[in-house]
């Protein structure tokens, strides 16, 4: 079965490391501080589903 809710962060982390990129956003910035808070939400949950 697809696990939606990673799919959905990791497409929203895409996303907004694409606009990061094309804008050439400093690390301080609420886009990039998002991605970040991604990044850990996504192994929070690959650490949930592993164990």
């Amino acid at each position: 079965m697809a696990d939606l809710y990673d799919k959905a962060l990791q497409s929203e982390r895409k996303a907004l490391w694409a606009t990061c990129r094309l804008k050439g956003l400093a690390k301080d910035t609420p886009e990039r501080q998002r991605i970040v808070e991604l990044d850990r939400l996504i192994a929070e949950h690959k650490a949930k589903k592993a164990g």
